[in-house]
């Protein structure tokens, strides 16, 4: 008996030795939110002291393994380290799926391609979160001012419209959240109502080739998106605080973010800015102020196989209009053009008078998304938002205090989008929009309403594809189809209808005539067509080229189409035409893009032909019961725009960098054989750049902007009859201003609060030399210079 057992107890080491140890693990380390590859992930078997590294494909790879359990750590620099473990029976596959770190995912960094697919004929222009904090306390659209190719259209300091190659307002669209923006967009006065500090990825698309958002984005379109939330249990936030000197005031804006492992999360975010009258540097801009709020919430579960997220936001402010736009007669509205100085300065001040902004923008939003497989994904969205907006002018008597404008604009929007991966190299995308639009002028302001009641129904289909011939050559092509109805309730008074020629042209148009007014109802379609066709080829390792064409189409837009009086806001009165057709953009980009040792530069020419292009500007001067305005009338024509972008940053050592841009840009009206009006001048940016990693991050940076003089302008100018003098005075509105040069300085240093919180304070100049100068995009020009000296403290607290 014990002879057995110990021939049993020796023969057991003989066994195991002679055990099955040719198993393999293998599979894939991906993305949790996307499934991308991660390469250079470290795979480690803790019994046997073993590792693998992922390739390019995200793909590992364990062999000679003996059958039992075993702990697979797995390791990546950008995620979070995960152990899992597996019981080894046979030849195995596993897939890892990796979440980011939580420090990377509160950084709000411009993803040119997180929100389309990661390859694209497009170059995108990236924004970083250094400007984005910078920024923290101004508008979306001064913070995108700091792009090439980017400027803005102002209307005083505190409505600033995103320009795009030259292009603004309803040819530039603006998704926030996934969501196409319906904010009354096609005023030059009507601000983005966004707050950019509820975002947490920022994307701006210079080009109509972004077909998933919309077919009519003829300049381009601007992509906002919340910061994603991570899959574990935790609670994080960030908190930025601003103050500025020049106006007096600041920003704050805070965000908590709760997210457990099972995928719940909530998030809550807010702002809240309030600055008094802005300054020139000679003077103040009397009623100028601002008093801005925005909340935005949201909820969901956030799994591997599904998401499902509500969210509500709420934007809400008032803003002044410069006090010294509004005036009396016509010697007045000369004697403002021609002086240096504003006809009406008066002491600084909090109170926002009249004339003024109110407006309030809500949005509601239901999305989710279902993954089929490893390789299709569908998405759906409902989204409703309203839009209300006040304009206050200055009325008396009885009238007094009583909007001049009462707009509420009600959008219903439902979408569904497909993608799925066709093969390895061939990716495609499908989805359908449906919209429907309700506006609502309210009659009780005792003002001829600038823009009339109508219902809007919009339904829309589009197909995205891309080819990967290679490793160094993409093709990508997209088609789209949009239909628009539009059915309005609009007075006309009958000499206007007659002048123009519409009770010829649209007798069945008319419902019912009022002594001198004629009530109408416009049902008006527009179907437009849209396409892009792009390529991306991979020249080397350092360089790399894009190539597209983009077909757009763009029907008008209710200011185009009805506009007849005065616009308050805006200081001007304003007149459409009921007979516009859609506008057809042709637009051809280059792009090519380099990363040598130590310098890094993208150069982007590019063409774009428009028919029926629809151009506002000044045509007289008309005097109301409320004062003395400019006309400006829309018409259609044929132009071209021709221009080129360039970015470029030399590293001059390995602490300095050397950051430059410049935008040029040429417009025509090719039926008139002339400059177009509100083109963006040349201009050219340089910006020194010294960081130290052994001072903890400290930087510091010096900026010099050039913009030159607007040489290229259509003459607009016309003759004012001047009742006090008797007299005609040519009355000159068509000469832009000169050129100028602006210096700004900041520093920057980060401070440790603890192991998971960081602080950094940030304190700029703007304008350091107090420069004394007109914007010719800035529609305030005529009556008073542009900003003075500001000085700004930005303090940001991640915890």
């Amino acid at each position: 008996m014990r002879l057995r057992s110990f021939i049993f107890m020796c023969a057991l080491p003989c066994c195991a030795y002679a055990q099955d140890c040719d198993l393999s693990l293998s599979g894939k380390v991906m993305d949790l939110h996307d499934n991308a590859p991660l390469a250079d992930a470290t795979l480690y078997i803790a019994e046997l002291s073993k590792s693998a590294i992922t390739n390019e494909e995200g793909f590992y790879e364990f062999s000679e393994l003996c059958e039992g359990d075993y702990t697979i750590t797995v390791i990546h620099s950008e995620c979070n380290t995960i152990a899992r473990e597996v019981a080894l029976k046979s030849n195995t596959e596993r897939n890892f799926r990796l979440e980011h770190h939580l420090e990377e995912l509160n950084q709000v960094i411009v993803k040119g391609k997180s929100h389309h697919d990661k390859l694209t004929s497009v170059k995108e222009v990236q924004l970083s979160d250094e400007a984005l904090n910078r920024n923290s306390g101004k508008s979306l659209g001064d913070a995108l001012n700091e792009l090439s190719g980017v400027s803005s259209l102002n209307t005083g300091n505190t409505v600033v419209k995103p320009i795009i190659n030259g292009l603004h307002s309803s040819r530039v669209t603006l998704i926030n959240n996934g969501t196409r923006m319906e904010d009354q967009e096609w005023g030059a006065e009507h601000a983005p109502n966004i707050d950019i500090n509820a975002s947490g990825s920022v994307t701006v698309i210079k080009n109509a080739a972004a077909l998933q958002y919309s077919g009519d984005a003829i300049g381009g379109a601007i992509v906002l998106e919340p910061s994603r939330i991570v899959v574990k249990d935790t609670l994080y936030g960030k908190t930025t605080l601003t103050a500025a000197s020049n106006g007096r005031g600041g920003a704050v804006s805070s965000q908590l973010t709760k997210s457990f492992d099972n995928g719940l999360f909530g998030q809550l975010q807010g702002t809240v800015k309030r600055f008094g009258d802005f300054e020139a540097p000679d003077y103040v801009l009397s009623n100028t102020g601002l008093d801005e709020k925005s909340l935005f919430a949201r909820i969901g579960v956030n799994r591997f196989s599904y998401r499902l997220e509500a969210s509500y936001s709420l934007f809400k402010n008032t803003l002044g209009i410069l006090r010294a736009s509004h005036l009396g007669g016509a010697q007045d509205q000369f004697s403002a053009i021609n002086s240096d100085r504003p006809l009406i300065v008066r002491d600084f001040t909090y109170d926002i008078d009249v004339p003024r902004q109110e407006v309030t923008h809500q949005v509601f939003k239901v999305k989710g998304d279902k993954k089929f497989g490893n390789h299709s994904h569908l998405e759906f969205h409902y989204t409703y938002q309203q839009n209300d907006r006040f304009e206050f002018d200055i009325r008396r008597g009885d009238d007094a205090g009583k909007a001049s404008v009462d707009l509420s604009l009600k959008t219903h929007t439902a979408a569904f989008d497909f993608r799925t991966e066709l093969s390895e190299t061939i990716n495609f995308k499908s989805g359908i929009v449906g919209t429907y639009q309700d506006n609502f002028a309210n009659p009780e302001t005792g003002v001829r309403r600038l823009i009339p009641d109508f219902e809007k129904y919009h339904f829309g289909v589009y197909s995205i594809a891309d080819f990967q011939v290679n490793d160094a050559l993409l093709l990508e092509a997209g088609l789209r189809l949009d239909h628009t109805h539009l059915d309005a309730l609009k007075f006309y008074r009958t000499s206007f209808w007659e002048s123009r020629g519409y009770d010829v042209l649209f007798p069945d148009l008319v419902v019912e005539e009022f002594n001198n007014q004629i009530l109408t109802n416009p049902k008006l379609d527009f179907t437009n067509l849209s396409a892009t066709l792009g390529t991306t080829y991979t020249i080397s390792d350092a360089l790399t080229g894009y190539v597209n064409y983009a077909l757009a189409s763009r029907a008008p837009n209710p200011s185009e189409l009805f506009s007849e009086g005065l616009h308050h806001s805006a200081s001007r009165i304003e007149l459409g035409d009921l007979r516009f057709d859609s506008e057809t953009s042709h637009k051809f980009s280059l792009t090519l893009e380099g990363n040598l040792k130590g310098f890094q530069f993208t150069v982007n020419p590019y063409a774009n032909s428009i028919s029926d292009f629809v151009v506002i500007e000044p045509t007289g001067i008309q005097q109301t019961i409320r004062g003395n305005f400019q006309v400006w009338e829309y018409r259609q024509t044929d132009a071209y725009f021709l221009g080129v972008d360039l970015d470029a940053t030399v590293a001059l050592t390995d602490h300095l960098d050397w950051q430059s841009q410049f935008s040029f840009l040429k417009a025509y009206d090719s039926k008139r054989d002339m400059p177009l009006i509100n083109i963006p001048p040349a201009n050219i940016a340089n910006r020194l750049v010294y960081t130290n990693p052994s001072l903890n991050g400290l930087q510091l940076a010096l900026g010099s902007t050039y913009v030159f003089r607007q040489n290229e302008f259509p003459n607009n100018n016309f003759e004012v009859f001047i009742p006090e003098t008797q007299t005609t005075e040519l009355l000159d509105i068509s000469t832009p201003p000169d050129g100028y040069h602006l210096l700004d300085f900041s520093a920057e240093y980060p401070f440790s609060l603890g192991s998971n919180s960081k602080m950094v304070v940030g304190l700029s100049a703007e304008n350091l030399l107090n420069t004394s100068y007109r914007n010719y995009l800035n529609r305030f020009r005529f009556y008073a210079d542009d900003l003075g000296r500001n000085f700004l403290l930005n303090i940001r607290i991640n915890y």
